[in-house]
């Protein structure tokens, strides 16, 4: 049956996403069409296809569990010299966040995983370009602001083609939901997912 690349992530609404993602393009990161914008809460990870329905009845569970909580944005950090990377920081939300990913990587789950590094909710807005051009996202992001209600997070699957496509939507209290075709968002590539 083979295996796919999963990943599960908070999007980051419009036009925030939108906005965000064009930058990180502007940035000169090559990845950042094939990578919406988003806050990880389980990094890319290789599963058996079989265990797709394992994997989506538990985090039907997650969501079921999880409340809505505000979201809220602001300034800029970076990973660098550990990591390539320059973020947008959760400023509301983190704990939410933390908690999420812990019910999501659960020991007792279907995608329990160990992380490289202490997760830390962030929204990727360079990664793996010129130094030039990350000191350029970190300062033209300083003063960003962005918030908004987080009701729920998604489960993506990386295709052939390197980018990220919107598998199900999973709501607080709620059920889970099949999105349209044609329709793509991301998780974080590699080890930056924090």
């Amino acid at each position: 049956m083979g295996t796919v690349t999963i990943g599960v992530s908070i999007a980051v609404p419009e036009p925030h996403g939108s906005l965000l993602q064009q930058l990180r393009a502007g940035f000169g990161d090559a990845a950042a069409h094939g990578i919406p914008t988003h806050v990880t809460l389980l990094p890319p990870t290789e599963v058996e296809k079989g265990a797709l329905p394992a994997i989506e009845a538990h985090l039907t569970e997650v969501a079921a569990a999880g409340r809505a909580f505000l979201m809220r944005l602001s300034g800029t950090g970076t990973f660098r010299p550990l990591s390539p990377v320059v973020y947008v920081q959760v400023a509301e939300g983190a704990e939410a966040c933390t908690w999420l990913q812990k019910q999501v990587r659960d020991a007792s789950g279907p995608v329990a995983r160990e992380l490289q590094f202490p997760y830390h909710p962030h929204v990727t807005v360079a990664h793996g370009i010129d130094e030039e051009a990350m000191d350029r996202a970190y300062e033209e992001l300083a003063d960003y602001e962005a918030h908004w209600p987080c009701t729920g997070f998604a489960l993506y699957e990386q295709g052939a083609d390197g980018v990220w496509r919107k598998l199900r939507e999973y709501t607080f209290g709620g059920a889970a939901t099949v999105p349209p075709q044609g329709s793509s968002a991301a998780v974080e590539q590699g080890t930056t997912a924090h």
